[in-house]
């Protein structure tokens, strides 16, 4: 390559001084909202331990809480506490998915059945997806499988209406074209419709993790021995307040975790993501 090309090539890039400021100014805003949320946390583990009223929750101040994240990590426990949620998260989902994303496509599809389904999914939504424990515990044999559907039935609303509102979203020429091009149904589903709603299904499954996530804590106290809500009920009972705050701080780092690996998955495949 002449040094005349290169040259016409390099004046199209920024300068390596401009992309590191533009990197550090990106870094910058995380960084200091970690060390507000860090210094809210010292100053409140501060005023819990000097009251001797409280003094006994004093493990939820940073320095016993990370002492005791630091001792989970390195013992290997942690592992064995978040893959038991892992796994139940990611059976509920992927239930919520093959579920949702269908029954989406068939509600965002035709009109009469929207508006026979309208009322009753609208009502089922609106029920706090713990609400269904008594019908979880009877329905299912093991408390696993109860779990799981708990998780399920938090997620798959999301799913179904953003799969659905962006079915309706679909330009009806865009049918007609596939229609002239003699395009079978299940062509073009697979060829217009499922590309069309992707941005909106992978949306709605960012609400549903996020839900699903929420409501694992919780949904865990009923009967298992494994995972996250059980590990935080067992620490609450002993009185281990630092594993405890340990214990909420993972949740809250996984959870952002797996919404980054959402987000980046929507940006790889080129759709807006925030």
């Amino acid at each position: 390559m002449s040094t005349t090309e290169t040259a016409r090539i390099g004046a199209g890039l920024p300068p390596l001084g401009q992309l590191m400021r533009g990197g550090l100014a990106n870094l910058l805003y995380p960084v200091a909202g970690l060390g507000l949320l860090l210094a809210v946390w010292w100053y409140g583990g501060y005023l819990v331990a000097s009251n001797p009223a409280t003094q006994a929750f004093a493990g939820f101040a940073p320095g016993p809480a990370l002492s005791a994240t630091w001792t989970l990590v390195t013992s290997g426990t942690l592992a064995s506490i978040v893959m038991p949620s892992l796994s139940r998260i990611g059976q509920g989902l992927l239930w919520a998915v093959v579920i949702g994303v269908p029954l989406g496509i068939l509600v965002g599809s035709l009109p009469f059945l929207r508006k026979l389904t309208n009322f009753p999914f609208q009502l089922l939504r609106m029920v706090s997806p713990l609400a269904w424990m008594p019908v979880a515990v009877l329905a299912f044999s093991t408390w696993n499988g109860a779990i799981i559907f708990l998780i399920f039935m938090a997620s798959v609303w999301p799913i179904l209406f953003s799969t659905a509102f962006g079915v309706q979203r679909i330009d009806p020429m865009y049918y007609k074209v596939a229609r002239n091009f003699g395009a079978s149904p299940l062509a073009t589903l697979r060829r217009l419709v499922v590309p069309a709603v992707a941005p909106d299904m992978l949306a709605g499954f960012r609400l549903a993790l996020g839900v699903a996530w929420v409501v694992l804590v919780p949904a865990e106290y009923l009967g298992v021995t494994s995972g996250l809500g059980y590990a935080i009920n067992d620490a609450r009972d002993i009185l281990a307040y630092d594993l405890l705050a340990a214990l909420v701080l993972v949740i809250g780092v996984i959870g952002f975790l797996l919404d980054t690996a959402v987000v980046s998955l929507i940006r790889y495949f080129g759709w807006q993501g925030s």
